[in-house]
């Protein structure tokens, strides 16, 4: 019987998914630990494997860095009610050292240094070269390697829906551990299996986003995952961003076929006739922030579809 990567008790089998966005093949099954509720999909990739699945199938090869613009200020009535803090870059501080592990195409990056910070990035998606060399970032290319970096060096790590698509969740702690200054913090952002979306929407959620989330977090199993790594969580915040429930409305409408690009997510997708229609109608409702009312509700209650962790270094 498999173990629980966390907690090492024993797991059942949960789910049964497939790429519903970007139509990489194949069956996955999904695992949970009764103990921790830690959630895991049974299937490894080696390092060269993640590459290519990020390189080939994540959208980002149609980004052009010439439409590159760092992220904003987060701040005001209009913000809370968008959920913009629910992205762990929005918790650092100006002039610090930090890094961001799958910085994606950068937007955070250029952030933090209009802030003063001295900031690095990791991604593993190739595509990142373009706009690290044409803005001048600090990246490494490929997956985080703490040995790349001086012991106790930064003064914060921030990881915005990244833990979950890592191999081995506890052993990249252990990384962030050692490149954290002593005291300083990891700020982690990852969905929530547990919250309201993934019990109503069973598997069209679209946070299961299998195979690219390969863990998915409870409080539980994240207080062990810390302190095998030697970090200690200190808070634990819900805050949703409220495009995830437009998002989710428009992915019921669009759901695929296994092995079939969605027309949503895809950037080369058409999406058809009536189904244009219905999306249409959903933005409306959109617009009158319906959907961020009802995502600010969840998140109220501790139900709401995203994690933010906050681990201190001992």
């Amino acid at each position: 019987m498999n173990k629980c990567l966390v907690c090492r008790n024993a797991v059942r089998h949960y789910k049964t998914l497939f790429d519903d966005r970007y139509g990489y093949p194949g069956l996955f099954e999904l695992a949970k630990c009764d103990h921790c509720g830690h959630m895991s999909l049974q299937t490894t990739f080696s390092p060269e494997s993640l590459t290519r699945l990020y390189t080939d199938y994540y959208p980002r090869s149609a980004f052009r860095p010439e439409d590159y613009h760092s992220h904003k200020e987060v701040r005001g009535f209009w913000s809370w009610l968008n959920g913009e803090r629910c992205s762990a870059y929005a918790w650092v501080p100006e002039n610090v050292r930090v890094i961001d592990i799958g910085c994606g195409f950068g937007e955070t990056l250029g952030y933090h240094k209009g802030r003063g910070c001295e900031v690095y990035g990791v991604e593993a998606d190739e595509n990142i070269r373009r706009v690290a060399e044409r803005y001048g970032f600090n990246v490494h290319v490929g997956l985080f390697d703490p040995d790349l970096y001086e012991p106790g060096f930064f003064d914060y790590v921030t990881m915005d829906q990244v833990i979950e698509h890592v191999s081995n969740p506890v052993e990249s702690l252990r990384g962030v551990a050692r490149i954290l200054k002593p005291g300083g913090v990891a700020i982690l952002s990852t969905p929530n299996a547990n919250g309201w979306g993934a019990r109503l929407f069973g598997r069209y959620w679209i946070n299961w986003h299998a195979p690219y989330h390969l863990h998915h977090f409870s409080r539980k199993s994240m207080t062990i995952a810390a302190e095998q790594a030697g970090l200690a969580l200190e808070q634990t915040r819900i805050i949703t961003s409220s495009e995830w429930l437009f998002y989710q409305w428009i992915h019921l409408v669009t759901f695929p076929r296994m092995g079939v690009p969605s027309p949503f997510w895809s950037s080369n997708g058409k999406i058809q006739g009536g189904k244009r229609l219905i999306i249409q109608i959903l933005r409306i409702v959109h617009h009158t922030k319906t959907n961020h009312l009802v995502t600010r509700l969840f998140d109220t209650l501790g139900a709401g579809d995203n994690f933010l962790f906050f681990l201190r270094k001992k």
